[in-house]
């Protein structure tokens, strides 16, 4: 049993790069890095003074969420099969339902205008001091490790071809026409292993140098580590009880030509397939937060808002509302997780759809969740993200994308779609 934080302090220190810190501690056990694009915040961290995992007991999970020594300096990462077993059933277990843990030493870098902070918390000030000290100290570590020139994964194998994929996607398009659901998301993986001298971290840092996003995250846990690029916001939580969440539905892929780039743009803006794809997750989400907000305070402040990333553009709408007295994060995730974005609707049926079409996701499309305290957190969605695992030395990945699947979508075109989204990754871990 461990006990809130009583004691938090700072200390200005000299401007770092996050990337050369990020990869001096990175080996570390334990070790954080939170990246919000090309000039926002970035978070890092090692050494946790606590850590947890839960399998299989969802009143855990919400028990941990709520507690208040985990609402601070904390990150939790949910798996997405944990949150679809109600609808999914018993699969076999590929990733913890959640993963936690808690860091009193953090160093927070205002990339914009290039200032860096060591926070440190404990039950006292002393404690809060000496996690000042261990931050400081990260922030004057050098790495002796070079980039790594060449490829980083020996393999990238479909663990599924493209024709498998498009008879799921025809399958589903029959299931929506017979009246079963309205959209499902459907996803094809790839998986394979990283060259011998390569580390998981090094997936990370090609990532956020080639096509940073505003929710990339590295972690690495034991045997296992995370590298996610996602440009989606599943929710934030405000001090107040604000909450508000940012489904990404619908996709058109970038152009190196400015004219026939913007001229995606305006074709994504124009399609009504993709705003129905779109609409339908946002009643979804605010269905959702209806459930654990003030009646009447949920509303859309943004529908159908492009927003243009390295690879894709994306339609993007914004959902809001204000969370009822005595609701707690584990209630919110209770509410809403899996993410509407990357089930369907109904969310119930479209998760039983995507069982009978995908293994077990693991962390993928899942959520990492930042705890600051005071109320406040910040949860990401899942997606461009892969699953690592250290077997015998190596480390093996997995990694997956979707589209949203409608009553006109189009097998090719859901297909193309499908590799668009996942062209990051490939170029990160088969090219220099």
């Amino acid at each position: 049993m461990i006990r809130p934080y009583a004691a938090r302090r700072e200390r200005a220190l000299p401007w770092r790069d996050p990337l050369e810190i990020l990869q001096a501690i990175g080996a570390r056990d334990g070790a954080l890095g939170l990246f919000s694009g090309t000039a926002g915040r970035v978070l890092i961290a090692a050494d946790p003074d606590a850590i947890r995992q839960i399998d299989g007991d969802a009143a855990q999970v919400t028990a941990l969420l709520d507690d208040p020594a985990w609402a601070e300096g904390a990150v939790q990462l949910l798996a997405y099969d944990g949150g679809a077993r109600p609808a999914a059933g018993l699969r076999p277990k590929v990733w913890p339902d959640l993963m936690a843990a808690r860091y009193p030493a953090w160093l927070v870098f205002e990339t914009a205008t290039r200032t860096l902070t060591a926070v440190g918390r404990g039950e006292d000030a002393v404690e809060a001091e000496q996690a000042l000290d261990l931050a400081e100290d990260w922030s004057q570590a050098a790495s002796a490790r070079g980039a790594i020139e060449g490829p980083l994964s020996a393999t990238f194998n479909a663990e599924a071809d493209e024709t498998a994929y498009r008879t799921a996607v025809a399958d589903v398009v029959a299931r929506i026409a017979a009246g079963e659901l309205f959209q499902a998301n459907i996803a094809r993986a790839w998986s394979g292993k990283l060259t011998w001298e390569a580390d998981p971290l090094d997936v990370f840092l090609r990532l956020v140098r080639d096509s940073p996003a505003p929710y990339a995250a590295f972690w690495r846990r034991g045997e296992r580590a995370l590298v996610s690029n996602s440009p989606e916001l599943f929710l934030t939580l405000e001090p107040g009880g604000r909450i508000e969440t940012r489904p990404i539905k619908g996709t058109r892929p970038r152009r190196t030509d400015p004219v026939a780039d913007q001229a995606e743009v305006e074709a994504l803006l124009a399609s009504a397939k993709d705003r129905a794809e779109n609409l339908m997750i946002v009643d979804l989400m605010r269905n959702d937060l209806s459930r654990v907000c003030v009646p009447s305070s949920v509303r859309v402040e943004r529908l159908f808002h492009p927003e243009s990333y390295a690879n894709v553009h994306h339609l993007v709408s914004t959902i809001s509302g204000r969370l009822r007295p005595g609701q707690g994060v584990g209630q919110v995730m209770a509410a809403t997780f899996p993410p509407g974005s990357i089930t369907g609707a109904p969310k119930h049926q479209a998760m039983k759809v995507i069982a009978g079409h995908e293994p077990p996701r693991g962390p993928w499309c899942g959520s990492l969740l930042l705890r600051e305290g005071e109320g406040r957190m910040t949860a990401s969605v899942l997606i461009r993200t892969l699953a690592f695992e250290q077997r015998e030395e190596r480390w093996h990945w997995r990694t997956q994308a979707g589209a949203g699947i409608v009553a006109d979508s189009d097998p090719a075109a859901e297909s193309a779609e499908v590799l668009s989204k996942i062209s990051a990754i490939r170029r990160a871990l088969m090219e220099s």
